[in-house]
């Protein structure tokens, strides 16, 4: 992909669709790369994704955020389609910066109040994303974005290329439980039952949610770097075992309670079990205005870090 950025940005043909052209790369994973874009006809910013034909998830990707497109917190698509015979291109609204890298910047460690005001957003995401029968299945920080502009206060949630549905559309059937699977996302953020090989669901989603916000306001988890130097198998086993057997009140440690009875309610969750995402929001909503904090977007990076590259 290194040398491809590399001829693709030396010669000329750096427009996609005759309307896109490339500019500076904002980052890059195992398949593929991301530009910072411009869309020539309306001069404004995008963001291009290119990836490998082989082992690309963009097709999925796509299908996804045009399902989505009507939902508050998910980037529309502006284009996607093929170029030269090797490469999927997406074309999307430029978005801000990740979460993983504004917890970076303000110091491994968010307040309180952003970390309830990003809870409740990622709730409302999830709810309206499983609404629509799709499971994300790799929640992570880096996976939610904020906007830019007009929409710098709005939670983004991104990279549907792990994401799968668990409602058949015609029968409206929940798809089947399923154990002896492979863990699918990020091993540090999944789910007790995706460690243990059951079939993610919506119960999976919102778990993730739970370690995430852990995190960020405990500025770690305790299976981090365990059995570092250890095939990968085997530490997936060894952080699946300590959160099976963990105490949610000591993984919680100096947490509000709430995060735990979150955490304790998505575990409680039965396979085909919708959530009751209401009850959640009102949860930390409640426990917010509690603390004395205003709901007001006032971000802990607010007016501080830039939102985007």
């Amino acid at each position: 992909m290194g040398a491809f950025v590399t001829s693709y940005k030396a010669n000329k043909m750096s427009l996609v669709n005759e309307r896109y052209h490339i500019e500076h790369k904002l980052g890059q994973g195992s398949f593929g790369v991301v530009f910072h874009g411009l869309d020539t006809k309306l001069n404004e910013r995008v963001a291009v994704k290119l990836e490998l034909k082989t082992g690309s998830l963009l097709a999925r990707e796509a299908q996804v955020y045009k399902l989505l497109r009507h939902g508050v917190g998910f980037p529309k698509v502006r284009w996607f389609g093929q170029i030269m015979p090797f490469y999927d291109v997406i074309v999307m609204d430029l978005l801000g910066t990740n979460l993983g890298d504004l917890f970076n910047e303000c110091g491994n460690r968010f307040s309180i109040k952003t970390v309830l005001m990003l809870a409740d957003q990622m709730i409302s995401r999830l709810e309206y994303l499983h609404n629509m029968n799709i499971l994300h299945r790799d929640i992570k920080p880096e996976n939610f974005v904020m906007g830019v502009g007009n929409t710098r206060n709005t939670l983004y949630l991104v990279d549907f290329g792990l994401s799968k549905t668990f409602r058949d559309v015609k029968t409206n059937q929940h798809m089947c439980f399923r154990d002896g699977k492979s863990l699918t996302g990020t091993a540090r953020y999944a789910s007790v039952n995706t460690h243990q090989g059951i079939e993610a669901t919506r119960r999976d989603d919102l778990e993730s949610v739970g370690y995430v916000l852990v995190y960020f306001l405990r500025g770690f988890l305790p299976w981090q770097g365990v059995a570092r130097k250890q095939s990968k198998k085997h530490r997936y086993s060894v952080i699946g075992e300590m959160k099976r057997t963990i105490q949610l009140e000591e993984l919680c440690d100096g947490c509000p309670q709430e995060f735990v009875e979150f955490l304790r309610y998505c575990r409680g969750l039965e396979f085909t079990e919708r959530p009751d995402y209401a009850r959640l929001r009102q949860m930390f909503r409640d426990l917010l205005r509690n603390l004395g904090c205003d709901y007001n977007y006032d971000y802990d990076w607010s007016g501080k870090v830039p939102l985007y590259s």
